[in-house]
C-alpha cells in the first residue's frame, strides 16, 4: 500500500453545527401550486456542506404524504389546461429557462459545490447540462414527431401522434442535482405533462434553484411542483399515488427494483436509470498517456460518485505494468479538498454513511487478496476533521470474481484487472450484472468495431473515458442498469408520451380493413 503526502485544500474553519439551527432564518420551502410553502408536518431537516460539516447550507421542509397529495392534486388540475397549450408555446418557456440558467450558472454552480462537494468546474458543467437540455427539449416543441404511413384502403389516411400522459413523478439523485432533474422535467413539460419533483435529501438547494428558475420563466401554477424530504416519507407516497401514472427514478438498483414492483401493481409507466460497474479497456496498442488521462477523469471525477464512473480498468498484459506505473504517478498528484478552491481536483464524498460504505469495499478488496496500491483511507490532516473525504484508491491484482470488481462502489476506488486479448477483456467487462457505460483505448479500428459490437452496455466510448454523455444521444444501460427506458435524446419522449394511432376515412362509406381489401381493388 502506498499513500504519499496528500495535498488538501480547505477554506478557513467555520463554526461547528448549531444546536439551535431550527431557529435560523435560512429556510427553504416546497413549491406547490405556484406557492412556496412549508411542509404540513412543520418539521425541517438540515443540509450541510460535505467538505465542511460545520457549514449549514440551509433547512428544508421534511415532507410526507400530505404534501405529496397537495402537489399531485395541483399537478392533476394544471394538466387539464397545460396539455392544451400548443407545444411550440410550451417550448418558448423552456427557451426562457435556458437563458435564465445561463445568467445564473455561476451562482447555482457555487451553491451546488457547497451542498454536494464536487469541484466547481464540474458543478458548472452540471448547470451547463441543464442549459443544453432546456435548449434541446425546447427544439422538440416544434417536432414531437409521429408517423404518417400508407393505409390499405382508398380514401383513407393514417398517422400516429404523441399524447401527454398526465402527472409525472420525478425522483432524482444528489450527484447531478440540476442536470438529472432537467433530463426528466424538460421533456415531460414540452410533451404536455405536469410534474412533481421529489428532490434528493442531500442536495435540496439545487432543486429549489431549479424550480425557482422555472417559476421566474413564467411556468403556470401547478405545472411544476417540488417536494423536499426523505424517500420513505415523500418518495414512496409519490410512487404509490393513484393519480401519478408516470414515475421516473434515477438511483440505486436495489431501490429501483422496489419502485418497479410498487409501480407495476398499478400498471404505472416506470422509467429506471440505475447502477453501473463501468470498465475501461486498455489495449496493448493504446496511447497510454491518453488512457491514463481518461482513467483518472473517469475514476476520480466527482470522487467516483457517478453511475458512469470508471470503477474497473481492464489492461492488456503487455502494457499492464507501464499503465499501472503511470496511473499511480498521476493519482499521487491529485489534490483533495473543498470544491470551491479552483486548485482542488477531488472533492469529498456526499456524507459519512457513503464514506463508511466505500471503506467497507476497500476492506473487502484487501480481504479477498487484491493488492492495495494506494489510498484506502480517510486522508490525513484537517480534511478528516472537517468533511467526508476519501483518498483516491487503486487496487491491482484484482480477480473478476472479487466484490470490488463486481459491485458498484460509488466512490474513488478503481480496480485494475489483467487481460491477455481483446476477447478476454470484453468477456471480463461483460461479467457483471450492470451494463451502463464502457470504454476502449486502441489504435486498431477493427478492434474498436468488435468492441462496439460485443460490449454489453448502453454507452461505449472509443479512446475516451466512461463519463461525458451528451444530451442529444440516448442515456441508459442494459441488464440491472435499468428497465429499457432512456434519458436524453428524442427517445426520452417515449417515457412521457402515449402513442395514439389515428385513421381518417374520407370515402363516405363503410370500409372494413382486411375484409374489404380485395373488393376495394376491383373498384
Amino acid at each position: 500500500m502506498r499513500s504519499g503526502p496528500f495535498l488538501c485544500n480547505l477554506p478557513a474553519a467555520r463554526d461547528g453545527p448549531n444546536p439551535n439551527a431550527t431557529n435560523m432564518t435560512n429556510r427553504h420551502h416546497n413549491f406547490v401550486n405556484g406557492h412556496w410553502v412549508d411542509a404540513q408536518s412543520g418539521e425541517w431537516f438540515e443540509n450541510r456542506n460535505p467538505a465542511n460539516a460545520g457549514d449549514l447550507v440551509g433547512l428544508f421542509p421534511r415532507s410526507d404524504h400530505r404534501d405529496v397529495d397537495a402537489a399531485v392534486d395541483a399537478a392533476r388540475r394544471a394538466f387539464k389546461t397545460w396539455r392544451l397549450v400548443p407545444a411550440p408555446k410550451r417550448a418558448e418557456l423552456l427557451y426562457r429557462v435556458a437563458r435564465l440558467l445561463e445568467e445564473r450558472k455561476e451562482e447555482f454552480a457555487r451553491a451546488m459545490t457547497r451542498e454536494m462537494g464536487k469541484v466547481i468546474a464540474e458543478t458548472r458543467g452540471d448547470v451547463q447540462e441543464a442549459i443544453d437540455t432546456a435548449y434541446y427539449c425546447a427544439g422538440e416543441g416544434r417536432r414531437l414527431f409521429g408517423d404518417t404511413v400508407p393505409v390499405e384502403l382508398p380514401n383513407k389516411f393514417g398517422m400516429s401522434v404523441r399524447m401527454p400522459v398526465g402527472v409525472c413523478g420525478l425522483i432524482t439523485p444528489w450527484n447531478f442535482p440540476m442536470a438529472i432533474p432537467s433530463w426528466k422535467a424538460f421533456p415531460a413539460l414540452v410533451a404536455g405533462n405536469t410534474v412533481v419533483l421529489k428532490s434528493a435529501e442531500d442536495t435540496p438547494l439545487s432543486s429549489v434553484n431549479f424550480i425557482k428558475t422555472l417559476e421566474d420563466a413564467g411556468i403556470p401554477a401547478g405545472v411544476v411542483n417540488l417536494i423536499n424530504g426523505f424517500g420513505e416519507e415523500a418518495g414512496a407516497p409519490l410512487v404509490d399515488h393513484p393519480d401519478v401514472p408516470v414515475i421516473s427514478f434515477t438511483g440505486s438498483t436495489a431501490v429501483g427494483k422496489i419502485i418497479a414492483e410498487r409501480g407495476g401493481r398499478k400498471l404505472k409507466r416506470v422509467s429506471l436509470e440505475l447502477g453501473g460497474k463501468n470498465a475501461q479497456i486498455v489495449m496493448d496498442d493504446a496511447d497510454l498517456e491518453l488512457a491514463v488521462e481518461g482513467a483518472l477523469w473517469g475514476a476520480f471525477g466527482t470522487a467516483g460518485q457517478r453511475c458512469t464512473a470508471t470503477s474497473r480498468v481492464i489492461c492488456h498484459e503487455r502494457v499492464l505494468s507501464k499503465f499501472t506505473e503511470m496511473f499511480l504517478a498521476r493519482a499521487e498528484k491529485l489534490k483533495l479538498g473543498d470544491g470551491l478552491d479552483p486548485a482542488t481536483q477531488v472533492g469529498p464524498l456526499i456524507n459519512e454513511e457513503r464514506r463508511k460504505a466505500v471503506h467497507q469495499y476497500v476492506k473487502s478488496g484487501v480481504e479477498e487478496g487484491a493488492t492495495l496500491l494506494r489510498g484506502g483511507g480517510f486522508s490525513t490532516g484537517e480534511c478528516v476533521e472537517h468533511g467526508w473525504f476519501y483518498e483516491p484508491t487503486i487496487f491491482t491484482n484484482v480477480k473478476p470474481q472479487m466484490r470490488i470488481a463486481r459491485e458498484e462502489i460509488f466512490g474513488p476506488v478503481v480496480a485494475i484487472l489483467r487481460a491477455g486479448s481483446l476477447d478476454e477483456a470484453v468477456s471480463i467487462l461483460n461479467d457483471t450484472n450492470y451494463g451502463l457505460s464502457s470504454s476502449i483505448y486502441t489504435k486498431d479500428i477493427n478492434a474498436a468495431f468488435r468492441a462496439m459490437r460485443d460490449i454489453e452496455a448502453g454507452i461505449t466510448y472509443i479512446n475516451g473515458p466512461t463519463i461525458g454523455a451528451e444530451v442529444q444521444l440516448p442515456f441508459g444501460g442494459v441488464k440491472e442498469t435499468g428497465n429499457g427506458h432512456r434519458e436524453a435524446s428524442w427517445t426520452v419522449l417515449d417515457s412521457y408520451t402515449e402513442w395514439k394511432s389515428i385513421y381518417v376515412d374520407f370515402s363516405g362509406r363503410l370500409q372494413r380493413a382486411q375484409i374489404d381489401t380485395h373488393d376495394a381493388e376491383k373498384q
